[in-house]
């Protein structure tokens, strides 16, 4: 295709796309009063590829959230069912970060599992310099699982010598195997540890038995997936989206490109050159009503997030509490096609109050903005099991929002 004859999209339209490729243009069953099925549940996994987790709790883990941004109030046993019990749709492993990933990615991931990309120091130390642990821990499994780390360190001598994890041997080994794909995670307990197992206890046989993957065809796999579920983007957005490196993700780009999968295009605005995935769609309008987690594969990427949004975008979790512009743990608000607000959030749980410590909105924000916010934390605070949603003083929509609140 020649320079002359590559489209030009509006970051408009190039919002819309990508809005509608994450799912954001369906009705939400769960916020009309209907209920979620396990059909949503495989539509939302066929479509994002993935659900991050992170160990932060202080509102909902993160991994519950973009079902429920899609889909409304939900029964998170949905979710523990299809990552925990068989015959499994989801899998943990470092897909994007830690994510419980689509089973069907299970043959793409290997390319990984072959690989030290990715592989902290620590993993590679102690299957070169302690292979003969690697193997026990390896039998332990195999013989006693599923089992956590706790189940495995009374035999293996923990170093305490390192501040932070302070990780045991024996848990370095689990996590070494469990990278390279020779063990895997049967779910997570209720303190959150992984229970590892070994594979063909875990993911389905024919899944197992499908035919190996090169590397060029596991990423041409992970990228024609990272398309689809962004609609359109730059190189960098498709290789951000399953964190690959730089050098296959071209390869598969351009492999793409000459298939027909993808078509190069412009954004309006944007510097780098673009790709739009050939089963991308443009709708007309998009009414959409959603908080967002932080690791929401939306909003994740966060240049793209203030290219297509104008919503500057940065999670203070690791930022002193004095140098926080906003919070802790802020959620952007997406409302129509744009990101109109944005609110800091808490989950007393002790005190069945959805804490709202904050919120802003953007400068073009509409009039109605509050009282959608407001719609959308009672939605919420109902799903989490929340009596009632306390706003407190920051940000220049605190006032707005807490009228709405009484109301």
């Amino acid at each position: 295709m020649s320079a002359a004859t590559v489209r030009t999209l509006t970051t408009l339209q190039a919002r819309r796309i990508a809005l509608a490729a994450q799912g954001f243009t369906r009705p939400r069953p769960g916020a009309l009063g209907r209920p979620v099925t396990a059909s949503h549940l495989n539509r939302t996994i066929k479509r994002l590829g993935f659900f991050q987790i992170d160990s932060v709790n202080v509102l909902v883990r993160a991994h519950y959230m973009p079902l429920y941004s899609r889909m409304g109030p939900y029964d998170p046993e949905l979710l523990h069912r299809a990552a925990g019990r068989a015959p499994r749709r989801l899998f943990e492993y470092w897909a994007h970060v830690a994510a419980l990933v689509d089973i069907d990615l299970w043959p793409a991931m290997q390319h990984r599992m072959r690989s030290a990309h990715g592989m902290w120091g620590g993993m590679r130390r102690i299957a070169e310099e302690q292979p003969d642990l690697v193997e026990r821990v390896h039998r332990d499994v195999i013989e006693h699982g599923p089992l956590t780390a706790r189940d495995l360190e009374a035999d293996v001598e923990r170093d305490r010598s390192n501040w932070g994890w302070n990780w045991s041997q024996a848990k370095v080994a689990l996590e070494y195997l469990f990278y390279v794909g020779r063990i895997t995670a049967a779910r997570r307990n209720s303190q959150f540890e992984r229970v590892y197992d070994i594979p063909e206890r875990v993911v389905p046989a024919a899944v197992l038995g499908r035919p190996h993957l090169t590397d060029v065809e596991a990423h041409a796999v992970l990228v024609e997936h990272a398309a689809r579920a962004l609609g359109v983007g730059t190189a960098q957005c498709l290789r951000d989206y399953f964190r690959m490196a730089p050098e296959p993700t071209s390869a598969a780009i351009d492999r793409l490109v000459t298939d027909g999968v993808l078509e190069p295009v412009r954004i309006a605005g944007w510097k780098r050159p673009a790709y739009l995935h050939r089963e991308a769609v443009l709708p007309r309008s998009v009414s959409a009503r959603a908080l967002l987690s932080p690791f929401d594969p939306l909003v994740f990427e966060r240049t793209r997030t203030e290219q297509l949004f104008g919503f500057e975008y940065r999670i203070e979790i690791y930022v002193p509490e004095a140098k926080r512009q906003y919070g802790y743990y802020v959620l952007p608000f997406l409302l129509g096609d744009r990101l109109v607000a944005r609110v800091d959030l808490k989950a007393d749980r002790a005190g069945s109050r959805l804490l709202v410590h904050g919120a802003w909105s953007e400068s073009h924000a509409p009039d109605h903005t509050a009282a959608e916010l407001a719609a959308e934390l009672r939605l919420m605070a109902d799903w989490l099991g929340l009596d009632r949603v306390v706003v407190g003083d920051k940000g220049d929509l605190a006032d707005a929002l807490r009228r709405h609140c009484r109301e």
